[in-house]
């Protein structure tokens, strides 16, 4: 018997393939022909535009299916026009308008701790073309609304395996950057900076775990995170930090920002759970960006499946 993933959607919901492969045979002309605002300028890209266009290793990266949801894509301005980088500000707007002052060439990570290859790494040495693979996410952000972002990026057990941590390395912390010429809102004490993320190894170690370095066929923009950024689809969106320039691999369970900041709010592990609510609201319901109407949440954000054995006999109101 055939028995679909419980992260799949009836066929009414789904995006009829023959439009998705057309957008996304779109989206990589215009990633490969440097076409800017893909979101305004979709309907107006034309048959001759894409004939001269040159493929990018984003354009080329193959779509891996069977980690992929078949949900209707966010559309790319409220994918880049609407975020959280509190580095920027506070506003959903500020990151688009402030974060083009951030400088992402060159890029270096410092990578430290209980591991063999200890060092700092150009995005070069970290990233490889040919490894690049597309992924669709949904999106779960812990103020209550959700996005299907096409992701592109590395797998990041690949990345983890070559930097070999050692046996004592049982958490890997990972750190944002935090520069105060570039990004405007590290004036103001939202949070402790740097911005601190991390993960037990098991999940860093996760096939669905994938370190980002683009979207809709094209670089991440800063806004987004460049170049840089972890994405955990069955985590809160916080978890998956931004810009990131240190990687340690830590034997106790590191500081975490939002953790830090108010624990009673914000769990080390984040997971997105409809029956755990937030002191503030309800987890129950999202707001998909674009839809007029709330949707029932989904445990796991819907990838129960492939992840809730890690979290086996764990009490999870408890370890939120």
């Amino acid at each position: 018997m055939n028995i679909r993933k419980s992260w799949h959607i009836p066929e009414s919901g789904v995006t009829p393939k023959a439009l998705y492969y057309s957008r996304r045979h779109i989206m990589k002309t215009m990633a490969a022909a440097g076409i800017v605002g893909i979101g305004a300028a979709r309907s107006s890209i034309t048959p001759a535009k894409a004939q001269i266009a040159v493929a990018t290793p984003y354009a080329q990266a193959p779509l891996n299916k069977a980690l992929s949801t078949e949900e209707s894509l966010t559309d790319y301005k409220a994918l880049t026009s609407y975020n959280n980088f509190y580095e920027f500000g506070t506003d959903k707007s500020d990151p688009k308008r402030y974060a083009s002052a951030m400088k992402t060439e060159p890029w270096s990570v410092k990578v430290s701790g209980a591991v063999e290859k200890a060092g700092t790494y150009s995005f070069d040495d970290l990233i490889t073309p040919s490894d690049l693979e597309s992924r669709i996410y949904r999106l779960r952000c812990v103020e209550g609304w959700s996005m299907v972002v096409p992701w592109i990026g590395i797998p990041l057990h690949k990345i983890i395996r070559r930097l070999q941590p050692t046996s004592k390395a049982r958490y890997v912390q990972f750190e944002t950057l935090a520069d105060r010429k570039m990004m405007r809102g590290l004036r103001f004490p939202v949070l402790d900076w740097p911005y601190k993320e991390g993960l037990r190894m098991d999940e860093a170690l996760h096939p669905l775990t994938l370190l980002a370095t683009g979207l809709y066929d094209a670089p991440l923009p800063n806004q987004n995170g460049a170049p840089l950024r972890l994405v955990i689809p069955w985590k809160y969106g916080f978890k998956s930090i931004k810009s990131i320039v240190a990687i340690r691999f830590t034997e106790k369970q590191p500081i975490t920002s939002w953790n830090q900041s108010a624990p009673s709010e914000y769990g080390f592990y984040a997971n997105v759970n409809p029956k755990v609510r937030h002191p503030r609201w309800s987890q129950a319901t999202e707001r998909r960006i674009g839809d007029f109407r709330r949707r029932d949440s989904l445990m796991f954000n819907g990838y129960a499946e492939e992840v809730a054995g890690l979290y086996s006999g764990m009490d999870l109101r408890t370890y939120f």
